[in-house]
């Protein structure tokens, strides 16, 4: 099989780069990489090489990867939804007792106070100005029941919690996953009248910024706890700054240092740990080579936030082709009439649609000349063909 440099623009995990197969090489430049591996580097204003096909973010987010542009470069950028979901969960349920119980204002008294040879003594009539609540039979609202979202609600409900969840796009499969006894929510209303404590898992859109609104925090229980392990930028700050002062939002845990969360009043601020452990790294490392190396081997699509996901199967053709287009009409046929014209067999075709692009994967039972690719390429619409199986190599 053809051989494949890939660029790492962060530290990758070696137990994901090593899952790569024998042919595979990192090089230390994206100048010569088919495809990226990267975590946060902002890649927003790179220029591309004209041979790179793929990037992999080893994590759920996107905003560091300028995806239309990519998506017009016929490159496909990929994501690892749920790889992290764990090590997240596992921190919102420390930000619930953190929420609950002041635990780092009573450890930075006995910090404060290490020199006082009685400090032991003089703790125990201290402790009463960080006393808590306890999280069980108090009631959790959940916005977002994706991966993490599922995860955190069925934890809580574990430990005694009632839970609500809202997700007006729930999946079957996050569906089936939920616990029978956790409430679904029809609306965010529900969430915020009913809650003693709130946590969003959504992904932040332009359509989602400042979606936990002024007037969303007006209509939550006072003294409610609220944590944000998503994104800052999902929260009104001024107005949850606000809503901290006046107690009506009595804590408020975030994973999001900014210079405005630094300084709210009731409020733990948490350098970005979500996914912060050795198990998501990894779990993260080796989902993204996996579909780095499906794309760039048998042109599959798995968890592409550009581009539909599409599956074919291992390539086993005399040679498949990989065409990422517009979505617009009669490029199908357009294609399929192409192959025909130049004598060439369709043994099977699978197209999906994403948006404004669309993927075609054609598997063919003899190989195709490379002058034939470069005039399928001149059809309007076509963004970039790869010819894959037996011998041939890619053509870009």
């Amino acid at each position: 099989m053809k051989e494949r440099k890939i660029f790492c623009m962060n530290e990758i995990s070696r137990t994901g780069t090593d899952k790569f197969r024998q042919g595979y090489s990192l090089v230390d430049s994206i100048d010569e990489a088919a495809g990226v591996l990267v975590r946060s580097a902002d890649m927003k204003n790179m220029e591309f090489p004209e041979d790179l096909r793929a990037i992999a973010r080893a994590g759920a987010g996107v905003n560091n990867i300028p995806l239309e542009r990519c998506a017009e470069e016929g490159i496909v950028v990929f994501n690892t939804p749920g790889a992290n979901a764990n090590a997240v969960k596992e921190l919102v349920i420390a930000g619930l007792i953190l929420s609950a119980r002041d635990i780092v204002g009573g450890a930075e008294w006995v910090r404060a106070n290490s020199d006082e040879d009685n400090v032991g003594k003089i703790a125990e009539k201290a402790k009463k100005a960080f006393a808590g609540n306890e999280i069980q039979g108090k009631t959790l609202g959940v916005i977002g029941l994706g991966a993490i979202g599922v995860m955190v609600a069925n934890a809580a409900r574990e430990l005694g919690m009632e839970v609500y969840g809202y997700d007006p796009y729930l999946s079957v499969d996050a569906a089936w996953r939920l616990m029978r006894d956790i409430r679904h929510a029809v609306s965010l209303d529900e969430i915020y009248q009913n809650s003693d404590f709130i946590t969003i898992h959504v992904p932040f859109m332009e359509s989602t910024r400042g979606m936990v609104s002024r007037e969303g925090i007006s209509k939550m229980k006072d003294g409610v706890r609220f944590l944000n392990f998503a994104r800052d930028a999902l929260v009104d700050e001024e107005a949850m700054a606000e809503a901290l002062e006046t107690g009506k939002v009595r804590s408020y845990v975030t994973d999001f240092a900014n210079p405005r969360s630094v300084k709210m009043k009731n409020t733990v601020v948490l350098p970005h740990l979500g996914a912060s452990t050795e198990e998501a790294e990894e779990n993260c490392a080796v989902m993204a080579v996996r579909e780095l190396q499906d794309y760039l081997d048998n042109g599959n699509i798995t968890h592409s936030v550009n581009y539909p996901d599409l599956n074919a199967g291992i390539c086993q053709s005399a040679c498949r082709v990989a065409i990422l287009h517009h979505n617009i009409p009669n490029m199908i046929s357009q294609i399929t009439s192409f192959f025909g014209r130049n004598g060439l067999n369709i043994e099977n075709l699978a197209s999906k649609t994403k948006g404004k692009y669309e993927y075609t994967l054609i598997d063919l039972g003899e190989p195709m000349p490379h002058d034939t690719v470069e005039k399928l390429k001149e059809i309007e619409g076509v963004l970039r063909v790869r010819r894959l199986g037996g011998t041939s190599a890619d053509i870009y």
